[in-house]
């Protein structure tokens, strides 16, 4: 007899939402509570390889891979920005039936995440947000080139951001903090360079990194949605992060008092090295809010 399907057991699929077609991974009964999990640069939904099977014994998980990343495939002449990657998801979610989910938002995916919740706030039940900043005193001294890029868009400038896409300046992404290097699969990164080395990708990064100064413009505004909305929060932070600061974490605080704030010893791909107790805290966590 064939053996029925286990709620961790992991499902890759698809889902076209006008010409973009979305990659993305599913785990858990449809049934359960939903938890969207959004990536950042310079990864995919690959990065919650270890965290879904997690997570999927109680909650319907989805992870999808945004455009520009990973699986997901846009055509010619896609508009990169951030309020067109939330535009994305928006559609992903109504294309695959969600309606009520809880977000985890990383790095890139904060900005998506959090257009996704102020353009449909009554269907956020919680966020958790790792690494996912949303606080001008979050940003390290790390952007201070993409600053001067964002201040003068030219040739040179614009080139100089190139660095960021070789293999070794995302393996200093992952392990910078790690309290064991060794212990930071080399896949995760490599894979990463992989993706992003297809022919016409560095130009799609390019448009994203000059784009995310219109993410910080729009920090007020998401100040405001959490002063009205008051989401459940956690943030849980690798503290020794380059780009964003354990300031960022802490900020929560300000608009919403009753956010929870973890800190984990290690850096910006805090889920590398402590997936488990990043787990742990979340299931804690949504166990003591209402999801449904």
């Amino acid at each position: 007899m064939p053996r029925l399907p286990n709620p961790s057991d992991l499902i890759l699929r698809r889902a076209d939402v006008g010409d973009v077609s979305i990659f993305y991974r599913e785990a858990g009964h449809r049934d359960r509570p939903t938890i969207l999990l959004l990536h950042g640069f310079p990864t995919s939904s690959h990065q919650f390889r270890h965290l879904i099977p997690r997570l999927a014994e109680l909650y319907h998980v989805i992870a999808p891979d945004l455009p520009g990343f990973g699986f997901t495939t846009a055509p010619e002449g896609f508009d990169y920005s951030f309020a067109s990657l939330a535009e994305a998801m928006a559609a992903f979610t109504d294309a695959i039936g969600l309606d009520r989910y809880a977000i985890y938002i990383f790095d890139y995916g904060a900005p998506v995440g959090l257009r996704l919740a102020m353009a449909r706030p009554g269907a956020i039940t919680a966020i958790i947000s790792q690494n996912g900043n949303a606080y001008e005193e979050g940003l390290s001294d790390g952007w201070a080139q993409t600053r001067a890029y964002w201040a003068d868009p030219s040739t040179i400038n614009r080139e100089a951001m190139r660095g960021m896409f070789t293999v070794e300046a995302m393996r200093w992404q992952y392990t910078h903090g790690a309290p064991d290097e060794t212990q930071v699969a080399p896949e995760g990164y490599w894979l990463d360079h992989a993706l992003l080395s297809r022919p016409g990708n560095a130009d799609i990064q390019l448009d994203l990194i000059a784009d995310y100064q219109n993410n910080v413009a729009l920090y007020p505004r998401i100040h405001q949605y959490f002063r009205e909305r008051q989401p459940p929060l956690l943030a849980v932070w690798g503290d020794k992060d380059p780009f964003f600061l354990p300031a960022g974490a802490e900020a929560f605080r300000r608009d919403l008092p009753k956010a929870e704030v973890r800190f984990l010893d290690t850096g910006h791909f805090a889920l590398e090295t402590h997936c488990a107790e990043i787990a742990d805290l979340m299931r804690d966590f949504l166990s003591r809010h209402s999801i449904q």
